[in-house]
């Protein structure tokens, strides 16, 4: 029987795909009036993300930094736009250890680096309705 016990506490971003972060603020900054919150390069991901306060919860802004990564061919697929949806939780590891019990899995074995210090990782999309949800923790 699967839990009950929802599997996070609050949505913490939402996370849309650039091409390149500085003229994308030109809409999402200047246009739509969002102060940035977060613009960070994780070396260890090779991506360039930048959060925007939007009152309740930040939206992600995500480059790849480099001409091979993962996130390009998305973007060749499917152009700029929305990418996934985080949720925060208090612990990303026993988050991803309870997937299995609700009939998830995650994409990896082992959460990546994120912004601040936080750690993240991604649920299989294969295994949530093929909607790209990630979870983030202090760990």
């Amino acid at each position: 029987m699967m839990s009950s016990k929802p599997l996070f506490s609050r949505l913490d971003h939402i996370a849309i795909v650039v091409r390149d972060t500085d003229e994308a603020l030109t809409f999402y900054r200047d246009k739509l009036g969002l102060p940035v919150v977060i613009d960070e390069r994780i070396e260890s991901g090779n991506v360039r993300l930048t959060h925007l306060d939007m009152g309740n919860l930040h939206l992600q802004l995500v480059q790849p930094l480099t001409s091979d990564h993962p996130l390009n061919q998305h973007l060749d697929q499917h152009g700029e736009g929305l990418h996934h949806l985080c949720f925060e939780t208090d612990d990303v590891r026993t988050s991803f250890a309870a997937l299995p019990e609700r009939g998830m899995k995650p994409k990896s074995e082992t959460p990546h680096d994120g912004p601040l210090g936080r750690k993240a990782g991604f649920i299989d999309p294969s295994t949530s309705r093929d909607v790209i949800w990630e979870m983030t923790g202090p760990q």
